[in-house]
């Protein structure tokens, strides 16, 4: 199941529809992608303690900024599979939504990968402009990854699916502001 996932979610990374063949597209297969929030885990805390090391930590503590990430991080991925439902039914592709959230699931394991490669080389001393422009160029492709699975998985035209993008960006500054909040960031 987690080999054929990321296998799925490496053909999507390189624009293979063909990919989704290899994600299961029941509610239980849905249920068991999820298991690429633990996969990625890792890759958020090293992102987060990347972002710490040049600031000085959270404000109010590293434990209370800690907890507050984690709970972001949770919400943040179970919520946007939930506020996609509705989005998917509206479309009327309720049927296509279990292979949908299997696809995106796996698919952010590619994006913290390439994240984390992106930014790791900025904080070894790349030059600012470089470091910038890497920095822009990920979060470029990862839009593009998660418009790609969702016109793919959910067969949807291209201005449907960037409602899909939206929704997850939407999503992440609430969630991100309401972490900062708590964490004093």
């Amino acid at each position: 199941m987690i080999e054929a996932g990321l296998r799925g979610a490496l053909l999507l990374a390189r624009g293979r529809v063909d990919g989704l063949l290899l994600m299961e597209g029941s509610p239980a297969g849905a249920g068991r992608s999820f298991w690429a929030a633990a996969i990625c885990l890792p890759a958020f805390l090293a992102l987060r303690f990347l972002a710490w090391s040049g600031s000085g930590g959270p404000e109010l503590g590293l434990l209370r900024g800690l907890v507050a990430e984690l709970l972001g991080y949770a919400c943040a991925w179970v919520g946007f599979a939930l506020l996609s439902l509705p989005l998917a039914e509206a479309a009327g592709r309720r049927a296509e939504w279990p292979r949908f959230v299997a696809a995106w699931n796996w698919t952010n394991v590619v994006q913290y990968l390439v994240m984390l490669a992106l930014t790791v080389p900025a904080e070894l001393g790349l030059p600012p402009l470089l470091a910038h422009g890497l920095g822009l160029a990920g979060i470029g492709y990862a839009l593009w990854l998660e418009w790609f699975a969702a016109r793919s998985a959910l067969r949807i035209p291209g201005g449907m699916a960037t409602a899909f993008v939206v929704l997850d960006l939407a999503l992440g500054l609430a969630v991100g502001g309401v972490v900062g909040r708590l964490s004093g960031s």
